[in-house]
């Protein structure tokens, strides 16, 4: 009886949809925009399962495209993947490895004592010894392939899709007539495709190279996942649609600007092609995710909406997930700004590590030899 009740409470219409208009207001056929609209033609909480197994045969493709595709293509642009020489064993180092990766300076110190290394003897040690747990060059260039090939295909699909909607040229059909909007087929498709490879990338995620921004990406997409889905149920497709658009226009030129870099192509006068492809890039995350994204998606459900239907609950969750998802693009765009920053300041950068490597040059000399004594 109380889990009955709790189900009621969870799936009230007061809740989920604007007054006056029920779960089964979706069951009848009715007119809309002077076109008859059927019941199937509604998005339905039951269509959230096929991405499920379309997450699983997406899985599939991936490994198909990274090893039919990517990988003979890094290998012909010159990758390798070798297994990376390991420094030589030392007992002692190999199990303060094992039991922390990052070590602070007095554990250096201390692990130098144990093994009569200097310090800058072992963070060489440790440095090789991670690099032999780093994923290859090629393993990741077959990794950003796969994902550069779709949000190029889901960037070109979507604006095919998309073109033509009333919605694209005019964001204000968002809101009118809601929330009886008919989804075509190739909005649905668009939907679960997309949703599905998110739900896949929250699964990688574990598995693929870790990078820095790892609980940031976690967050976003989870957010994604949770947007897509309550977009869908809550009948809010239209700007669901514009939303993804907007956010694959620049990921696709991230993901090639880091397969150039991984190939180490040039273009005229030896510019490397990453950096041209990455200031691409940059114009285009700036323009759409701050500034498209809020001046024309963000204030339309924020202002616009209320004017053609009676806001809900469930449009104030949407509305804080959209927020949310503006507050990670502001947080990368930080990010951003701070990578071009290091890039124009490169030259700095490396004149620092050539004089420390100078420094421990005579150091260095006398590592194995005092290596194999440790053996």
């Amino acid at each position: 009886m109380a889990v009955e009740r709790a189900s009621q409470w969870l799936w009230a219409p007061s809740v989920w949809l604007p007054p006056n208009v029920t779960w089964e207001s979706f069951e009848q056929e009715r007119e809309v925009g002077g076109a008859l609209v059927a019941p199937d033609s509604y998005a339905r909480f039951s269509d959230l399962l096929y991405p499920l197994p379309v997450c699983l045969a997406m899985s599939v493709l991936r490994c198909l495209v990274e090893r039919a595709v990517f990988r003979p293509l890094g290998l012909w642009l010159g990758l390798r993947e070798g297994p990376r020489r390991p420094p030589p064993p030392v007992e002692v180092l190999e199990a303060a490895y094992s039991g922390a990766r990052g070590m602070a300076r007095g554990q250096v110190e201390e692990l130098a004592r144990q093994t009569n290394l200097s310090y800058l003897q072992v963070e060489r040690w440790l440095r090789q010894r991670r690099q032999v747990d780093q994923p290859t060059t090629l393993s990741k260039f077959q990794e950003t392939g796969w994902r550069w090939t779709f949000y190029l295909s889901a960037l070109v699909y979507g604006a095919w899709c998309l073109w033509p909607k009333p919605w694209f040229a005019d964001i204000h059909h968002c809101w009118i007539d809601y929330p009886f909007h008919q989804v075509d087929t190739d909005v649905r498709v668009y939907y679960i495709v997309e949703l599905s490879f998110y739900w896949s990338l929250m699964i990688s995620q574990f598995f693929d190279v870790k990078r820095k921004d790892f609980w940031e990406m976690f967050i976003h997409h989870n957010v994604t996942i949770a947007l897509i889905s309550l977009s869908w149920v809550t009948h809010f497709t239209r700007v669901g649609t514009l939303v993804i658009l907007v956010h694959d226009c620049s990921d696709h030129l991230l993901e090639l600007a880091k397969m150039l870099k991984y190939a180490k192509c040039k273009l005229f006068c030896d510019v490397p092609a990453s950096d041209v492809m990455f200031i691409l890039f940059a114009i285009t995350w700036v323009v759409t995710r701050c500034g498209v994204f809020p001046a024309w998606i963000l204030y339309s459900t924020l202002v616009d909406a209320s004017t053609f239907l009676t806001l809900f609950p469930l449009y104030y969750v949407f509305l804080v997930l959209l927020g949310l998802l503006q507050l990670l693009n502001l947080v990368w765009t930080f990010m951003l700004v701070k990578a071009i920053q290091a890039a124009i300041n490169d030259q700095e950068i490396k004149d620092t590590r050539e004089d420390s490597d100078a420094s421990s040059l005579e150091e260095d000399e006398n590592y194995n030899s005092q290596l194999k004594k440790l053996e």
